[in-house]
């Protein structure tokens, strides 16, 4: 199969293009991504050479281009990971959210119903559902009701993934998946954040009280699932992803810096941010029932990998903290 990955060269997709490489040997990767800030070719240098892999710097906004490469490269299936992700920035400035998340996607379902495309997948995110209180957990069946810019930009795409499903017979599924986390993920999110931060002995920011809930899953554990609901899924169907592993952000924190071997006192409680949902908690009982997929890597096993990993690639993210990846990765695409 012939499948084009957007926004392969970010965390997610970084890690699902190289999945894909490696579990399907017979399967040709096309990568499309815009590289923006949080796009970093770096990631994928395990796939440079290979004859299955090929990548393509574009904006999933452009409607010509998304043609040119779907026609070119006789593309069967689209999984769509391309997205502004981070909540912070879209609470700043919500228009480049709805472009790249509402339009883009927008424009890939017009592709992929003029081009009859097999298998068109969502990835979408747990956030679209809201905040949840002490108790209780998001199922497929929970109301939409996103409280960020970022949130509301993905639960929009996913109700035009649905209705292209119905009206149109686009052979869509969506998935919603929990807080990920694993290799590659872009230091301004919050593990890699508090690895790097502690690191260099400086000060960890913790909005409010540190209190609000997450349920962590291990980007390999994503993968996988994604993997299942793109072969097996049932069109037109939402399949919730989560990893079974409430904490805390303290919690979380906490573990980080017995791991670094770092004190407490580098924990400094900022104001909230707007909005900031409380919890979140994912039912995945339907792909567990429906596709067999479980989460494999326990948050204990994920997160110690985790912190190694950023240990032994220090280079990689000290050259985004300083901006330097961008700079070194332009001048390769340019001479290319």
């Amino acid at each position: 199969m012939n499948v084009l990955v957007t926004g392969g060269a970010g965390f997610i997709g970084s890690n699902f293009v190289l999945s894909m490489l490696s579990k399907h040997p017979s399967y040709r990767i096309v990568n499309v991504d815009k590289l923006t800030y949080a796009g970093n070719l770096e990631n994928l240098r395990e796939a440079e050479g290979n004859p299955r892999y090929t990548f393509v710097k574009a904006d999933i906004c452009d409607r010509q281009t998304m043609d040119e490469v779907i026609r070119e490269h006789a593309i069967e299936a689209i999984v769509n990971i391309a997205a502004e992700s981070h909540v912070d920035r879209s609470i700043v400035g919500a228009a480049e959210f709805v472009e790249t998340n509402v339009g883009g996607t927008t424009v890939l379902l017009d592709a992929a119903r003029e081009f009859k495309i097999k298998r068109f997948l969502q990835v979408s995110t747990d956030e679209v559902y809201g905040s949840l209180g002490p108790e209780g957990k998001f199922t497929e069946y929970t109301p939409l009701h996103p409280n960020s810019p970022y949130a509301a930009s993905k639960a929009a795409a996913d109700l035009l993934v649905l209705a292209y499903q119905h009206t149109h017979g686009v052979p869509a599924l969506i998935t919603r998946c929990s807080n990920n986390y694993g290799p590659f993920q872009f230091p301004e999110k919050l593990i890699p954040l508090m690895i790097a931060n502690a690191l260099q002995n400086k000060p960890l920011p913790v909005y409010g009280d540190g209190l609000n809930v997450r349920d962590w899953l291990h980007v390999a554990d994503h993968c996988a699932a994604l993997d299942a609901v793109l072969h097996r899924g049932k069109e037109g169907t939402v399949y919730n992803i989560g990893g079974s592993n409430e904490k805390t952000n303290l919690e979380v924190i906490r573990l980080i810096l017995r791991q670094l071997g770092k004190p407490e006192s580098l924990i400094t409680f900022v104001k909230d941010r707007p909005g900031h949902d409380r919890r979140y908690a994912i039912d995945s009982s339907r792909i567990q029932s429906e596709l067999g997929w479980r989460p494999a890597v326990t948050f204990e096993e994920g997160l110690s990998a985790t912190v190694r990993w950023y240990l032994e690639h220090r280079t990689w993210w000290e050259r985004i903290i300083s901006g330097e990846y961008k700079e070194y990765y332009r001048k390769m695409y340019e001479e290319r």
